[in-house]
C-alpha cells in the first residue's frame, strides 16, 4: 500500500484526492521533528509546506521515500541535491498560488503609488490631510520584472489594463515576449525601470542579490516590490537605498529575518527591522501574497494531481 505523511495544514481535498487514487493518508499537522524521524522510513510520500526542515538527516532516514510534495513554491527548505542522490522526487504547486501573488503583488503597488495605508492610518488617528496624499498615476511608468516563472508572468497579465511598459528578465528563460511584455536583459532592467518587482526563488545566487551594488545600478528611482523571498534583498542596503532616494518606496511581502518557519519574526530585537518598520513609505505584509482562499484549494488539486501521476 502507498503510504502518504501530512505533516502541516492543508486543504482537506488534497486528502480525498489521494485516497481516491490509491494512496493511504496519515495527516498529522502537529508532528514534531522527532516524530517525523521516528516515522518516516514506513512512507512513501511525504507533504511538506515549510514548519520543518527536510534536510539530510529526515532523508538518510527515509527509507522507502519516492515522493516530496511541497504544498506551496518555495522549496528551499528541502535537500533537493540529496532527494536527486536518493531518487526522490520533488514536487511543488507554484501554479496554485500565481493568481495570488499577482494580486498581493499589485495591491502593495497600488498602496504605495496612492498613498492608501498612510492616509488611511491617518483619517483613523482624525487627520483629513488631502494634499499631503497625492497619488502618482502608473500610467507611462516602466515595470520591471525579474524572474518571469509562474507568478512574474502573471503579474504582468496584471499590470496590462494599466497604460504601463512591461520589460521583463529572466536568466534561465528566453523567448517569452509577447504583445504585452518585452523580454530584456539586465541592463535594460537597470536603465529603464520604474517600478522593480522581484518574482525569483531563493538560490545560492540570488541569497542577498539585492544589495547597494544593485540599487546603484538602476538609471532612476524605482518603487521595489518583493515577494519572492525576504533573503533574496539585503535590509542594511535596501535602507541606505532608501536614505539615498534610489529608492523612492517599498512594497515587501517577506523579509530578510523570517526563520525557516516564516514565523517569530519579533522573537529578537533587530535595530535594522525596527528602522524599516518606521519608514512612511514602505509597507510590509507578513508573507501572505500566496495565500487566499482559492489558492488553499487551488494547490491542493494541483498537487493531488502531480502526486497521482508520479510513478515508481
Amino acid at each position: 500500500m502507498k503510504k502518504v505523511l501530512i505533516i502541516d495544514t492543508i486543504h482537506p481535498n488534497l486528502i480525498d484526492n489521494l485516497q481516491k487514487c490509491g494512496w493511504h493518508t496519515i495527516y498529522t499537522p502537529n508532528i514534531t521533528r522527532e516524530e517525523i524521524k521516528n516515522q518516516i522510513a514506513q512512507y512513501h510520500a511525504l507533504v511538506v509546506r515549510s514548519k520543518t526542515l527536510i534536510d539530510r538527516e529526515i532523508l538518510s532516514i527515509a527509507k522507502n521515500l519516492k515522493i516530496i510534495a511541497r504544498y506551496g513554491a518555495g522549496i528551499e527548505g528541502i535537500d533537493i541535491n540529496y532527494c536527486k542522490q536518493k531518487g526522490i522526487k520533488v514536487l511543488n504547486a507554484p501554479e496554485g498560488n500565481r493568481n495570488a501573488v499577482a494580486e498581493h503583488t499589485l495591491g502593495l503597488l497600488l498602496a504605495l503609488t496612492n498613498k492608501i495605508c498612510k492616509s488611511a492610518q491617518e483619517v483613523k488617528n482624525g487627520i483629513w490631510n488631502r494634499n499631503a496624499n497625492w497619488g502618482n498615476e502608473l500610467e507611462g511608468k516602466t515595470v520591471g520584472i525579474i524572474g518571469y516563472g509562474n507568478t512574474g508572468s502573471t503579474f504582468a497579465k496584471k499590470l496590462i489594463g494599466f497604460d504601463v511598459n512591461i520589460i521583463a528578465y529572466d536568466k534561465y528563460k528566453t523567448n517569452f515576449g509577447n504583445n504585452y511584455v518585452k523580454e530584456v536583459d539586465l541592463t535594460t532592467i537597470f536603465n529603464y525601470t520604474d517600478i522593480l518587482s522581484l518574482h525569483i526563488p531563493l538560490t545560492e545566487e540570488t541569497n542577498q542579490m539585492a544589495n547597494i551594488s544593485f540599487f546603484n545600478k538602476f538609471k532612476k528611482p524605482i518603487i521595489l516590490l518583493n515577494t519572492s523571498r525576504g533573503q533574496v534583498v539585503n535590509t542594511k542596503n535596501l535602507i541606505t537605498a532608501i536614505e539615498n532616494k534610489q529608492i523612492i518606496a517599498v512594497g515587501l511581502d517577506v523579509l530578510e529575518y523570517e526563520k525557516n518557519t516564516f514565523e517569530e519574526l519579533f522573537s529578537s530585537q533587530n535595530e535594522t527591522l525596527d528602522k524599516l518598520l518606521k519608514l512612511e513609505n514602505v509597507i510590509i505584509t507578513p508573507h501572505i501574497a500566496g495565500w487566499s482562499n482559492q489558492s488553499f484549494l487551488k494547490m491542493a488539486q494541483i498537487l493531488s494531481s502531480k502526486i497521482c501521476n508520479t510513478k515508481f
